[in-house]
């Protein structure tokens, strides 16, 4: 039997194992590259390219799809039907599927010989190495994060709130933007950047659409496939860092926003 006073420990030491687990190979990493190797690369166009794009790709998919994700979200939170375990098993699929096969189809559904392609080709685009393309593979694995997480945020907002807005006279519109949506933001706002961040970091289902131009992570690929592992580090590091400031300033925003509405 354990005693009561070492289950903290214990928990404690685990913990600690999971958290090292998690830091040692990014510590590594950092170590491993001289901060003349990250000046370097920070003067390499290729990589300031690729990082730009990464991130102006990923921020503005994720808000595109926004706009239907959030209504959808709400529609699952305040709807029960039939076939509503199989829409929210839909919604998770692009998690478990394997990104090579996620995609292959998005490959399918945007090559020339689609029908989304053939509309796109009429006037002039090929969605396939394009960022369109590319926003289309990040937002296909990432769009789970923010539709759940935006259902969670609905499912939280009290339903006779609600009621009452609409017994008081408020279109069902309003009542969303004016009370369902903003006592939703703060969930809904965790899932835009989860949804964001996850865009960024995705390679398979990319590099699969386009490998050209190319984002971050395909460019790390790419130099550690050409030079190993000595050029790809510093890369790899940059992005780390930059998606780190990022994320930092995001936070800050979130609580800064989030405390002026409390």
């Amino acid at each position: 039997m354990l005693k009561k006073n070492n289950v903290p420990l214990i928990f404690s030491l685990l913990g600690g194992l999971i958290l090292l687990f998690i830091l040692a190979p990014l510590a590594g990493m950092f170590v491993s590259t001289s901060t003349e190797q990250l000046f370097e690369t920070a003067q390499d166009s290729d990589v300031t390219e690729s990082i730009f794009l990464t991130l102006w790709v990923s921020g503005v998919s994720t808000l595109f799809f926004a706009i239907g994700a959030i209504p959808l979200s709400y529609f699952l939170a305040r709807s029960n039907f039939k076939l509503k375990k199989l829409i929210n098993g839909i919604i998770d699929l692009p998690v478990v599927i394997p990104h090579s096969a996620a995609g292959i189809a998005i490959l399918g559904f945007i090559s020339r010989d689609s029908v989304v392609g053939k509309a796109a080709s009429s006037v002039g685009l090929n969605f396939v190495g394009h960022p369109v393309g590319i926003g289309l593979a990040m937002a296909f694995v990432s769009i789970p994060f923010l539709i759940n997480a935006a259902r969670d945020g609905f499912e939280a907002v009290p339903v006779k709130l609600e009621k009452t807005a609409l017994n008081l006279g408020a279109s069902p519109i309003r009542v969303f933007f004016s009370v369902s949506l903003p006592l939703a933001w703060r969930y809904i706002l965790s899932g835009l950047i989860m949804m964001f961040a996850r865009g960024l970091s995705e390679f398979g289902a990319v590099i699969i659409v386009a490998y050209h131009p190319m984002i971050t992570p395909i460019l790390i690929y790419e130099r550690f496939g050409s030079f190993g592992l000595k050029y790809a580090r510093p890369v790899a590091v940059l992005f780390i860092i930059v998606c780190l400031v990022f994320f930092v300033i995001l936070r800050t925003f979130t609580k800064e926003k989030n405390s002026r509405n409390a």
